[in-house]
């Protein structure tokens, strides 16, 4: 394999009158310097364009020299050459065998004074200098062949210095940021130095900038430090997370700014909102706490405004076991004794509480109103305010998937949640009313509770797709997905589902129903073969005796007759004493047409009306019929029509039909999924000028 790119190189030199054809290799030739290698030239398409150059050693070795350069002019040259090649991994491999990386650490390090010094005469030759360093470091180190854990204190401090204390123009802030992120999220010792040197405080005034890329590279940076930050740190961490300030910022600068947010911005707030819901994990994984009892207490206070506990003495222990018991089960806890036990399943554990209890206290009317609201109401009825609450966090602990870690491509991020310093809490107090909404809408019981729980999952899944900017506008999102509108949806969504209404798709339908229709009708002539057992209405209209129909196996003869019990099996077409020959049929009427339901006293009841149905025949003759449920009346229907010759036009049939034809239809498609089928046929192509490509056979 290695002779195959060196007699390839050879053969070019050769040509050139070129010597020493080991210091040559292809090329790219684009813009990219991109060397052609064993592992990479299967990538090569038709037609590339490629180039005979200096070998990734002999331009490493080339370069390492250059930047070493006492002119300022082949120096500032030579590191715009290095941060442009040091993209590819061949070269860098080259660059940093030659100890390249320790050579570009000790300019950074030794580099700044001068950059103080001389900036005032020479500031755009030493600041690009200084930027293409940094993207040659950046560039070699992310090919990950270097370790992170290899870098002084010194060098982590001029990078920190770019970031907190250096004025730097964009491009070295933007490095050095980037360098930063990679230190914290690549080596743990290298986090607890960069944490000594910067703060969150020196990364704010970043986003307070216009340049959205360094907006976003600041926020990576904050991103770093949280994901990284030890037990001991968490706290500390997380009251940084909290502030208000931070939190502001955000949404005014980045996520309100007059401008789109790109791929990149979204991911790394959406991992900020991962961050920041992940501080409640604890409180979600606790079972217990020392304030639980308090915190019910207090939960039980506001509902029913207790003004004072009943006094401690022996003679009112059980009254006082008694007032609680009715009250925590008001308050729709499971355990009416001890709720405390509600809260030992983890997630959500103690969240749930906390969440309640804020309720409680900032939207006291609503928490009251709903407490009261179904107390009163009957013990199936009612929505219970505890077990909702608890169900109800674990769901949105679910949704938001706090505990886990970001992913690493996702850039799912909700603005709302920057818009409110305790915003998972809010988020709980409009999801427990919607609840609440919803369970009365749906004319919940107690036996519902688990689908009321999928109909409040699937509003709050639809409202957060819109992506609502504050939580108001998702509380007025979820104001439009009432209990009918979400039925009205989840309707129309099957209906269109699998795009089942394109031209295609639509016009195959009307070619493979008829086929279709054709199996119904057997079926249902198969089922008539089979028979069914009747039951007779005598004078008193009471349904006392029973009568037993078939069709012959040839489809010309239906056989009937009395019998004086159900049977438990078919009946023999022999032992039914009457027959009426298919061909004598004139018609066959239902409901109030039939004879049977027009006689004199003859009781109109509604259920019978639509189970009647008579076949006319000769000489005024006619059967009638009483089918013992809808299913036989639409198949005894159906089959009689298909006899006649005229449509099958029953519920049975439609839905029959529907099912059939979306089966048939998935699975004729089942070669083409996941490719897009065109709304018209590619157009036909002109005819050849002549035929005498045609193979002659004989």
């Amino acid at each position: 394999a290695i002779s195959w790119l060196s007699g390839f190189a050879k053969d070019f030199a050769e040509g050139w009158s070129l010597t020493n054809h080991e210091y040559y290799a292809l090329q790219h030739a684009d813009s990219t310097n991109f060397y052609i290698t064993e592992k990479n030239r299967n990538e090569i398409k038709n037609g590339a364009i490629l180039r005979l150059t200096t070998s990734p050693a002999q331009t490493a070795l080339q370069l390492h020299e250059r930047i070493q350069s006492s002119s300022m002019d082949a120096k500032l040259e030579a590191l715009k050459d290095l941060a442009s090649y040091s993209r590819d991994i061949t070269f860098a491999q080259e660059f940093i065998n030659l100890d390249g990386i320790s050579l570009l650490t000790q300019m950074v390090e030794s580099g700044t004074e001068r950059y103080q010094k001389l900036q005032k005469i020479m500031k755009p030759c030493f600041g690009d200098m200084l930027s293409f360093t940094l993207t040659a470091f950046v560039e070699l180190m992310d090919h990950g062949i270097v370790s992170w854990d290899t870098f002084s204190v010194a060098f982590i401090k001029k990078i920190a210095s770019y970031v907190s204390k250096f004025p730097s123009d964009i491009a070295i802030l933007q490095r050095s940021l980037a360098i930063l992120e990679s230190m914290v999220l690549n080596s743990h010792d290298l986090y607890q130095k960069v944490a000594q040197e910067i703060t969150i405080g020196q990364l704010i005034p970043h986003l307070q900038g216009a340049d959205q890329e360094i907006q976003t590279y600041t926020i990576a940076v904050i991103n770093a430090l949280f994901l990284k930050a030890p037990d001991d740190r968490r706290q500390e961490m997380a009251n940084i997370l909290a502030q208000k300030q931070l939190r502001a910022i955000i949404l005014q600068y980045v996520i309100r700014a007059q401008r789109a947010i790109n791929n990149e911005m979204a991911h790394q707030l959406y991992v900020l909102q991962v961050l920041t819901f992940n501080l409640l994990e604890d409180r979600m994984m606790t079972k217990m706490d020392p304030q639980i009892r308090d915190i019910i207490f207090e939960l039980r206070r506001i509902a029913f405004d207790a003004e004072s506990e009943p006094n401690n003495s022996g003679g009112n222990v059980e009254k006082r076991k008694s007032m609680y018991t009715r009250d925590y089960k008001k308050l729709g806890f499971i355990n009416h004794v001890n709720p405390a036990m509600d809260f030992t399943q983890t997630p959500p554990g103690m969240l749930a509480l906390d969440n309640m209890l804020y309720f409680a206290k900032h939207q006291q009317d609503a928490y009251i109103r709903i407490v009261l609201e179904n107390s009163s109401r009957e013990d199936k009825h009612e929505c219970p305010f505890g077990r909702s609450s608890i169900e109800l966090t674990k769901m949105l602990c679910d949704i938001l998937k706090v505990g886990e870690l970001p992913s690493e491509t996702c850039n799912d991020f909700h603005p709302m949640f920057f818009t409110h310093d305790r915003s998972f809490e809010e988020f709980f107090c409009i999801c427990i009313q919607l609840l609440n909404k919803t369970w009365k809408e749906m004319r919940a019981t107690s036996e519902d509770f688990n689908k009321v729980m999928q109909v409040v999952k699937e509003q709050i899944m639809r409202a957060l797709t819109t992506k609502p900017s504050s939580l108001d506008q998702f509380k007025s999102k979820l104001q439009n997905l009432s209990y009918a509108e979400i039925l009205k949806i989840r309707q129309s969504e099957r209906m269109n589902q699998e795009d089942f209404q394109s031209r295609p798709i639509l016009e195959l339908k009307e070619k493979i129903q008829p086929e279709i229709l054709e199996l119904i009708k057997q079926q249902r002539l198969n089922r008539l073969v089979e028979g069914t057992c009747f039951r007779k209405l005598n004078s008193r209209r009471r349904q006392d005796k029973f009568w037993y129909c078939r069709l012959s196996p040839n489809h010309k003869v239906l056989h009937y007759g009395d019998l004086e019990e159900s049977p438990q099996g078919e009946v023999p077409h022999d032992s039914l004493q009457d027959k009426l020959p298919v061909a004598d049929i004139k018609a066959v009427v239902t409901g109030k047409d039939c004879p049977h339901m027009k006689e004199k006293g003859a009781k109109q009841n509604k259920e019978v009306l639509e189970l009647a149905f008579s076949i006319l025949y000769d000489s005024n003759g006619q059967l009638n019929f009483i089918a013992p449920d809808k299913h036989e009346y639409c198949v005894w229907t159906d089959g009689l029509n298909a006899l006649l010759g005229k449509d099958m036009m029953s519920e049975l049939t439609r839905n029959d039909l529907d099912t059939l034809l979306s089966m048939e239809i998935k699975l004729r498609l089942l070669d083409l999924e996941n490719i897009q089928i065109p709304d018209a046929p590619p157009p036909i192509p002109k005819e050849p000028s002549n035929y005498d490509f045609v193979y002659d056979c004989n």
